[in-house]
């Protein structure tokens, strides 16, 4: 059968064409090209601190060097990258692709537990991590039983300049290094001095490159497998639909080990060899000085920080006029704040779709027609189309169902998953398309407008958290006889996590819902506890035995305020 792709929509950007032509090429080909291009051009301004091209080449190949050198990293090998956004994450995501590994990207939110299952799972035996993080890391080494066998230590204040740093960093970031207790453990700048020389790079794009985890209806996370070749289809369409160059100013403030920021605001500008203005977490007040101080001319936010953003004083008196595109995805952005942004600033934001296994970019709406609260058109090279979930026959326009899609973003599957991966693809004539787990229609002009969710998911801003998972360590806890995770709105967050839970029967009147929330919170990432506990008698069951979640659900969103507050 033919792989050609359906007609362009109506409303497709000039000049741009409808299939992708991705560069045969791999991530170290556009490092050492911005290096030679540009290199006293800052790559990312951090804390008032400038890293130019030439010096994140000279780091990223130092660093590449110790890891095969010292550390024996084999191509093909896995590598955690555990920190809140920083150079020096940028500098270890890129040296273990010099050193053709793969980068397993992990929230720092995550658990010494959750940790240690992205560990074995990925087979990863080295790690990066910032030095808050480390206590969390320690129980994977194999000197404490763990699996990991070094890690790679770094302080946000080593990327610091002597004199002239921002005044209103957070203590964290302005912590001095600590010393090292373990001889498994190396200080990052003192790897850097080595100057090791990594072996002559043989990457192909195909090669795997990134393996960030995203969970599954099951509650176990699952590896996405992206190539050289998949993340750069995501970041070349991308650039092409938004028109980018090397003279944008991206303000990178989503976290790195999330694919919004991973691919928006550092592959995507550093791959065009512009510069990366980076936060190490949200500050509504700093991002506006920073986006006056710097001309930030493009930034890709959730709708969430987008709100916080433009409610702060300070976004009505900066000079933000340099701003041009306001992008990002993972939650519809409010009509009426789609409004004041247009009345008040002149910006359109600019909504897009995209998954973990779509490298970020799949959907998105053109920039000079885009529609309100809808995912967007397809994109070069991507085909999408709506089916019935069941018989898996393509509907009617208008009409809801499955998205599914192809396209060179897509992830090649799941890590060592071959369960997941059966379910995950279908062949629809002759070409393997994703299942996206996403109920949506498209109109007659080919735009595609999300209306539910064929798995259970929450989505909390832009993060994903399956219920499954949730409920699995809520059952850890000695009092919880019965427990069922549910989403209800959130003005901020787009959801919250809500928990319902039947103790056991000499817990009874001894154990307060709150106490239930602070255990939650010290077992499992904050964004996935549950912000709200409610302690019932009893969970309504189906004949079969099964909590009806549905129904739960149905009724915590009926009694949740517009607020997001639960009355």
């Amino acid at each position: 059968m033919t792989a050609t792709l359906p007609p362009a929509p109506v409303h497709w950007p000039r000049g741009l064409p409808r299939d992708a032509r991705v560069p045969h090429a791999t991530y170290m080909h556009y490092v050492d090209t911005a290096a030679l291009r540009y290199p006293d051009k800052p790559a990312v301004i951090y804390g008032g601190g400038v890293l130019t091209y030439a010096a994140l080449q000279r780091r990223v190949t130092a660093m590449a060097g110790f890891l095969q050198q010292t550390l024996g990293v084999q191509p093909g090998d896995r590598v955690l990258l555990i920190s809140q956004n920083c150079p020096q994450w940028v500098v270890a995501y890129y040296a273990i692709l010099r050193a053709q590994a793969a980068v397993v990207p992990v929230n720092p939110m995550s658990t010494a537990g959750e940790i240690a299952g992205y560990q074995q799972d990925s087979g990863a035996s080295v790690a990066f991590v910032a030095q808050e993080f480390l206590a969390n890391v320690v129980p994977c080494l194999q000197a404490h039983g763990g699996g990991l066998q070094h890690g790679v230590v770094h302080a946000y204040s080593d990327a610091l300049p002597g004199e002239g740093a921002d005044a209103d960093l957070p203590e964290v970031v302005t912590a001095p290094r600590l010393p090292l207790s373990h001889a498994c453990l190396h200080a990052f700048e003192d790897v850097l001095a080595l100057a090791q020389p990594p072996l002559p790079y043989q990457g192909q794009p195909e090669d795997l490159a990134v393996l960030p985890y995203t969970s599954g209806t099951t509650g176990h996370p699952k590896g996405c497998m992206h190539s050289h070749r998949s993340l750069l289809a995501a970041n070349v369409t991308s650039q092409q639909w938004r028109s980018l160059h090397a003279d944008v100013t991206v303000l990178c403030v989503a976290p790195l080990f999330h694919m919004l920021g991973l691919q928006n605001a550092m592959n995507l500008p550093l791959t065009l060899g512009a510069t990366v203005v980076m936060m190490p977490r949200w500050n509504a007040a700093v991002a506006a000085r920073l986006m006056e101080r710097y001309r930030v001319t493009t930034w890709a936010a959730p709708p969430a920080m987008v709100i916080d953003f433009f409610a702060h004083p300070d976004a009505a008196t900066r000079d933000l006029s340099s701003l041009s595109l306001l992008s990002g995805g993972g939650a519809a952005m409010p009509e009426a704040i789609a409004k004041l942004l247009f009345e008040r600033f002149g910006l359109s934001y600019n909504e897009a779709y995209g998954l973990s296994e779509t490298a970020s970019f799949l959907l998105a709406n053109p920039v000079h027609r885009g529609k309100r609260q809808c995912l967007g058109v397809v994109t070069p090279g991507v085909d999408a189309r709506i089916i019935d979930p069941e018989t898996l026959q393509e509907v009617a326009r208008g009409e809801q169902g499955e998205l599914v899609a192809r396209g060179p973003q897509v992830m090649s599957g799941y890590w060592r998953n071959d369960d997941a991966n059966a379910t995950a693809f279908i062949d629809l004539d002759g070409q393997r398309f994703f299942r996206t787990g996403d109920l949506a229609t498209q109109d007659e002009e080919g735009y595609f407008f999300m209306k539910d969710r064929l798995k259970r998911m929450i989505n909390v801003s832009g993060y994903k958290v399956w219920p499954a998972e949730v409920e699995n360590v809520m059952y850890r806890h000695p009092a919880i006889h019965e427990a069922c995770i549910v989403g209800v709105p959130d003005a901020q967050r787009g959801e919250r996590v809500v928990g319902l839970v039947v103790l056991k029967p000499e817990h009874r009147g001894h154990l307060t819902e709150q106490a239930l929330i602070d255990w939650g919170r010290e077992q499992m990432a904050v964004y996935k506890a549950p912000r709200a506990i409610r302690i019932v008698d009893s969970l309504p069951k189906s004949g079969a035995g099964k909590i009806l979640w549905r129904e739960l659900q149905a009724q915590e969103r009926a009694s949740a305020t517009p607020s997001g507050a639960t009355a």
